[in-house]
């Protein structure tokens, strides 16, 4: 069976593409492929800078012959119905064929369809794939109408088995298939001629061309992490970073270059923005101080001079950019030193949103609620407000306006400058987070408090004005803001009502906000179960939960949710829900048709049978255990304690009818399913699982 080598060489593809592009280049082409009937054993994609690369191993030859039989209409329909099935078979009148029929006689056709090679099918494909490839951005050049990401120069398309490689001829734009390829641009610019992907593979090598990017990344992180170990220094790690730089070599050559003494003092995070977001250079800190000291750069040529006039030019453009951010930074240090007023009181001029008023407003809201959070967190409540009311001002800082994803860092920096509290400090740059589902959450008191002010005072401003999230659109990042609370709590162990929080928030937007705060107290839960269903928590788990008050504790919830969920893992779990539903229907079959509800408590004199009597003691023992469990908030232990009603319920029901024809009996038995329904209720309202 042949093997397919594909590669479609063109000038520089962005880095942020290559990976998406390799991904649809297999996808497209190999579902083509098996659409068209052929199969295949195994793929790969690879990507460089100047070249998207597929393999198909053990591709089959030919696609198989295929048999269809059709039914047509009556042999004496009219004739343009005949006609019609005709055109649509692709066959002659003579072709069909006229059988019996329950309404007839009827026309059939049989089409057989025989087998193609695969060279013929994939010179049908991959034209097709090229000129429909889904590029984020293309272009078109020259005088052509193909529309590609980068001018595309040259396409290789051979199959290859043990008796050698053929070319498949095809067509694109007037660019004709070929067997040949080019290596490095400066390096080895010459173009020569491969059979299959491993001599393709081994000569791209020789030619300084890794063709895999997880290689490439591979060499850039060994070879990084050697130079700095040599220096005894560290490599700052930065996947992101690792990931984009693959993308823009093809042949990496790792070089590490100085950073100037009078930029050494600017803090850490400025100088690894500054080079990673201008330069593409990685950041090399001495681990004793945590200083940048150095930086590593990749380049994509091997020099006569070792790298030496490469990294002059580079250090003599970073010495430039350093010096912006060195500006930069005396000029804030300068109004951080003052008390940051300047700042402060340009945030009245910012409007944060034409209905929510300024940066200024919002502020005070935050301050505001942040002491109200404070002594429920274990914050100092001063401290807690001290914190919100400058932790924007460096929104107005020229190094934010340079580098926004360094607001809160320079907050960090500016309220130490200015003489506050390091626990102020730590909150101006831990107030943003979490800013996604891979971030930290604030665990620091004051830090806390000043987050859950800020979220909440966004989700509740946004919820007064009616700018709530609807289908997939979420502007405002809401579902965001309400995901952090939820994580903020839960990782934090707080133990707060969200609901008195949430009124004191709203109480600064409107007077009367009651159906607001319902609904966002639904969205929290609706972010709690999205948040819990990565631990494989059902949402009728948590349901059942939130049905038990208070539903605005969310730890709370939370501690009942994983005990009903680990409890109805168990087999004891399953059994005793289904004890439970029983009760529970019975019961309400029979208070629907009496018109009366049974909860007057059950006596244990009206018991009759062994197994009745057996239950109210059961219920007794467990009542009893589960009360100072459930004080605790123990819901584990309570659940534990349950599993021992599953065996006298079981033998309750198998031994025992309920509708007793004693009225007196039959009421106390439907009393007693009353309370079993209660204490197996106890944790969470199990009337909300499914099943």
């Amino acid at each position: 069976m042949p093997d397919l080598l594909l590669e479609l060489f063109s000038e520089e593809i962005p880095a942020r593409m290559q990976a998406r592009a390799a991904d649809d280049l297999k996808r497209l082409v190999t579902e083509g492929l098996v659409g068209a009937g052929l199969t295949y054993a195994a793929a790969g994609a690879f990507a460089t800078p100047r070249r998207l690369v597929l393999t198909l191993e053990g591709l089959s030859a030919h696609s198989p012959t295929t048999r269809e039989e059709r039914r047509g209409p009556r042999t004496d329909a009219p004739e343009q119905a005949i006609e019609g099935f005709l055109r649509g078979a692709g066959l002659s009148r003579d072709q069909l064929e006229a059988r019996a029929d329950k309404k007839g006689e009827v026309f059939f056709a049989v089409i057989e369809r025989a087998g193609r090679p695969a060279a013929e099918i994939i010179a049908e494909v991959v034209p097709q794939v090229i000129r429909d490839f889904p590029w984020p951005k293309s272009m078109r050049w020259g005088a052509g109408t193909l529309r590609w990401v980068r001018p595309l120069q040259s396409i290789l398309c051979i199959l290859s088995d043990e008796a050698g490689s053929d070319i498949v001829p095809f067509d694109v734009d007037g660019i004709a298939s070929g067997n040949t390829t080019e290596g490095h641009r400066f390096m080895a610019p010459a173009r020569f001629a491969v059979t299959h992907f491993d001599d393709y593979a081994a000569k791209l090598k020789r030619a300084h061309v890794m063709l895999s990017a997880s290689e490439r990344a591979e060499h850039i992180r060994h070879d990084a992490e050697q130079m700095a170990f040599a220096a005894g220094l560290e490599l700052v790690d930065d996947p992101g970073l690792l990931a984009e730089v693959a993308g823009l070599v093809e042949w990496p050559v790792v070089l590490m270059g100085t950073i100037e003494d009078r930029f050494l003092d600017l803090p850490a995070e400025v100088l690894q923005t500054s080079m990673r977001e201008h330069q593409k250079f990685f950041s090399v800190r001495n681990s004793k101080t945590g200083r940048i000291e150095r930086f590593v750069t990749v380049a994509n040529v091997e020099t006569a001079d070792h790298g030496a006039t490469i990294l002059k030019g580079n250090q003599k453009v970073l010495s430039a950019r350093l010096s912006d951010a060195a500006f930069f930074w005396e000029n804030d240090l300068r109004v951080a030193r003052a008390g940051m007023q300047d700042w402060l009181d340009g945030l009245a001029k910012v409007t944060f949103h034409a209905k929510l008023g300024s940066q200024a407003d919002r502020i005070a809201r935050i301050a505001a609620l942040a002491r109200e959070i404070a002594p429920m967190v274990g914050a100092d409540a001063d401290q807690a407000a001290e914190a919100a009311r400058i932790a924007k001002a460096d929104l107005r800082s020229e190094m934010v306006g340079e580098f926004p994803e360094l607001q809160g860092v320079m907050g960090r920096y500016s309220a130490l400058a200015a003489g506050r509290a390091p626990e102020v400090a730590d909150a101006c740059r831990d107030h943003w987070k979490p800013m996604g589902a891979g971030d930290d959450v604030p665990t620091a008191p004051v830090s806390l408090a000043v987050a859950l002010a800020d979220k909440i005072d966004t989700l509740t401003g946004f919820w007064a004005i009616d700018e709530k999230p609807t289908g997939s659109k979420d502007p405002y990042a809401l579902r965001r803001a309400a995901l952090g609370v939820v994580r903020m709590v839960l990782e934090n162990g707080v133990r707060v009502g969200l609901g008195p929080i949430a009124d004191a928030a709203f109480a600064a937007h409107r007077d009367d906000a009651t159906s607001e705060a319902t609904s966002l107290e639904a969205f929290f839960h609706d972010r709690l179960k999205v948040h819990l269903k990565d631990e494989g928590i059902r949402h009728d788990i948590i349901d059942a939960a939130l049905a038990k008050p208070p539903a605005d504790d969310l730890f709370l919830v939370v501690a009942r949710a994983r005990a009903l969920a680990a409890f109805l893992a168990t087999p004891d779990g399953e059994n005793l829900v289904q004890g439970y539903r029983r009760a529970a229907n019975i019961l309400h079959q029979a208070e629907s048709a009496d018109g009366v509800e049974y909860r007057y408590g059950a006596d244990v004199k009206f018991a009759e049978t062994a197994e009745e009597k057996a239950l109210f003691s059961a219920l007794a023992t467990v009542e009893a255990a589960i009360k100072p469990a459930l004080g605790a908030e123990d819901f584990a232990g309570a659940m534990t304690q349950m599993a021992a009603l599953r065996a006298p319920i079981d033998a309750f029901f198998e031994a025992v009818q309920v509708n007793a024809e004693n009225q007196i009996v039959r009421r106390n038995r439907l009393n007693l399913l009353h309370r079993i329904v209660e204490t197996c209720g106890a944790v969470a309202d199990l009337s909300k699982l499914e099943g």
